[in-house]
């Protein structure tokens, strides 16, 4: 029987694209009534509102002015996170193909993510958060209570978001996805700023051939905490 704690944690959830982060932080955060944290949907909002805008992704400058601007606001409600910005729900439209193709170029500039960073920090400035993303345990919060680093073999992630692009009736190969998944890995860990990296006191869960429910069971064990 695992111990309860009383004390509100930081828990850090890193990995690369398919490893089920979005996935697992949901379900823990709703285990332990905490409140869910997508990094990566906060770089969409700033990528939507530049698009929305007409700004060229070269333009670095006002690029960093409209991300120190924006007005981000993620909200909980029910089973899904809403994101707001500008106070204008965004959560579907975050989503978008064109949002998805130039996400990874806003969210490599440095000022965005010195932005970002403390909008992120503030969030969890008093605990009690599930943050997932790819450099939380390692830049965001390096103090955090507890780091996870979820991974899976690249054909297996691959085959997730095939599986999940499928159920939304949008029809790709997964050989599309695969290559993919390899460019993004690329991209993520050799990108100058906040590369994706594990933590060196992350405990890292291989989540190849388990369900989601078999990695938050291990989490929270690995916390030593019971759900409320």
């Amino acid at each position: 029987m695992t111990n309860k704690i009383k004390k509100k944690l930081i828990i850090a959830i890193d990995g690369p694209a398919g490893a089920g982060k979005s996935t697992i932080a949901k379900l823990v955060a709703k285990k332990l009534k905490y409140l869910y944290v997508d990094t990566g949907a906060m770089y969409r909002a700033i990528t939507w509102k530049v698009l929305n805008k007409g700004i060229e992704i070269r333009n670095i400058n006002e690029i960093v002015r409209i991300a120190g601007k924006l007005e981000i606001k993620l909200e909980k409600s029910k089973d899904k996170l809403k994101v707001y910005a500008d106070s204008k729900d965004v959560t579907d439209e975050i989503r978008s193909a064109d949002v998805t193709k130039n996400v990874n170029a806003i969210a490599a500039i440095k000022g965005v993510r010195k932005i970002l960073r403390e909008k992120q920090r503030k969030i969890g400035e008093n605990g009690g958060i599930v943050m997932e993303g790819r450099d939380i345990g390692t830049v965001v919060f390096p103090d955090a209570d507890k780091k996870f680093y979820l991974d899976a073999k690249p054909i297996e992630r691959a085959r997730r978001r095939w599986q999940e692009l499928k159920d939304d009736g949008k029809k790709v190969s997964l050989s599309s996805i695969a290559a993919s998944i390899r460019s993004r890995d690329y991209r993520d860990r050799n990108r100058k700023e906040s590369p994706l990296k594990k933590a060196k006191d992350a405990i890292v869960i291989n989540s190849t051939s388990l369900m989601p429910n078999d990695v938050v069971e291990i989490i929270l064990e690995k916390l030593k905490i019971e759900a409320p």
